[in-house]
């Protein structure tokens, strides 16, 4: 099933404070999403939870997609609890973009900020600690990137730390 064209009263007013900075708007089985430029991200987070209710950043993720001139794509998504409502804010980054982090506008975004550069090595303008939140600092590499196998465990750090060789 494709996503089809998400249209609105929210869709109107966000295209009226955005214009082309929004790309597209969509819902894939009745979730509705949205794909906006990099530097247009933060501003419509903002806007959502400032003057549409969506008061609450549930998730920061990324996919992967190695092959793309822009590499990843970044994925927020809000709520809005007097809604009851989901949306999603998708971008596409470059590898080494540092997109702005979301600190400012949503305080739970220090967490799930921190998980992205984990995981896929993606870091955050302006982010208040932008340092390791699951694996230890001296982990090499981000085991969510697509160019990370999947059998490679970090042999060097399982020894020196647990003692044992890795099973892989």
């Amino acid at each position: 099933m494709a996503s089809v064209p998400w249209e609105d009263e929210l869709t109107k007013r966000l295209q009226d404070q955005f214009g082309d900075r929004i790309l597209e708007f969509s819902t894939y089985l009745g979730q509705n999403f949205l794909v906006a430029r990099p530097e247009a991200v933060i501003p419509i987070i903002e806007h959502l939870k400032l003057e549409a209710g969506f008061d609450y950043l549930v998730d920061v993720t990324a996919v992967d997609y190695p092959q793309r001139p822009e590499r990843f794509d970044l994925v927020y998504i809000l709520y809005s609890f007097s809604r009851n409502e989901r949306v999603r804010i998708k971008t596409r980054i470059a590898e080494g973009a540092t997109p702005p982090s979301a600190t400012g506008v949503h305080l739970t975004a220090n967490w799930l900020e921190r998980e992205v550069y984990d995981m896929f090595g993606i870091r955050f303008a302006g982010h208040p600690n932008m340092q390791r939140i699951l694996l230890p600092e001296e982990w090499q590499g981000h085991p969510l990137r697509k160019d990370y196998p999947i059998t490679r465990q970090d042999d060097r750090w399982v020894q020196e730390n647990l003692g044992i060789e890795s099973a892989q």
